[in-house]
């Protein structure tokens, strides 16, 4: 085995192992939350994808941990979101001002535009929340997307922000149409869960940047 192979492999094997036990945190996150007793095993495979999928992305240094706990608190995360349509506070807020913590130590080495981007990323989402609100007269976007959006914001810079908002978009679109074609026009009355394609969207450009 050569010696990038081996600089791969370890990592991953260390963030798998870790996977396990944040696995059982997530189950026990989400049956807490919403009373859903998530399958284990399910929950560990999907906390072991992300670090794995971590590892063989962010160098050995200390972002590998923090990317670590952001890809589990977003898991856990988008589960209560599918199940109980809510992001809770408990997680959402530690994640905006972790992010902003967190940018003093960044490359970019700008907490300002980290702290510009926690603002910007909840006021365009509350924004749509009440334009929708208003042109609808019911329910769209709810605080806990905004507050995950600000939490991207604060992790990523304002200049991220666009790429997250509008891969959060095409992820919803994706979504509802696969819905549509196996389930009908029945799924256009339907809520979704927002903090899904949120979540992936902020995970990707987190990991790979944002292309523009």
């Amino acid at each position: 085995m050569n010696g990038i192979a081996t600089a791969y492999l370890l990592p991953s094997l260390v963030a798998a192992a870790g996977g396990v036990g944040a696995g059982w945190a997530v189950t026990t996150f989400v049956r807490h939350e919403t009373g859903y007793r998530l399958p284990l095993p399910a929950a560990i495979a999907g906390a072991v994808v992300i670090a794995i999928w971590a590892a063989l992305v962010m160098p050995l240094t200390f972002l590998l941990p923090v990317t670590l706990l952001l890809g589990w608190a977003l898991l856990g995360l988008s589960l209560v979101d599918v199940l109980d349509f809510r992001l809770p506070d408990v997680v959402t807020l530690p994640l905006v001002a972790g992010g902003i913590l967190l940018s003093l130590w960044l490359p970019d080495r700008n907490p300002l535009a980290h702290i510009i981007g926690a603002a910007a990323g909840f006021a365009v989402l509350y924004a749509i929340s009440v334009l929708y609100r208003r042109a609808r007269a019911r329910e769209g976007l709810g605080l806990g997307d905004a507050k995950l959006a600000a939490a991207a914001g604060a992790w990523l810079g304002w200049l991220a922000l666009p790429a997250v908002v509008l891969a959060a978009c095409f992820v919803s679109f994706v979504w509802i149409g696969v819905a549509l074609i196996f389930r009908g026009r029945v799924v256009l009355g339907e809520r979704i869960a927002f903090g899904v394609p949120l979540s992936f969207a902020f995970w990707l450009v987190w990991l790979y940047g944002a292309p523009f």
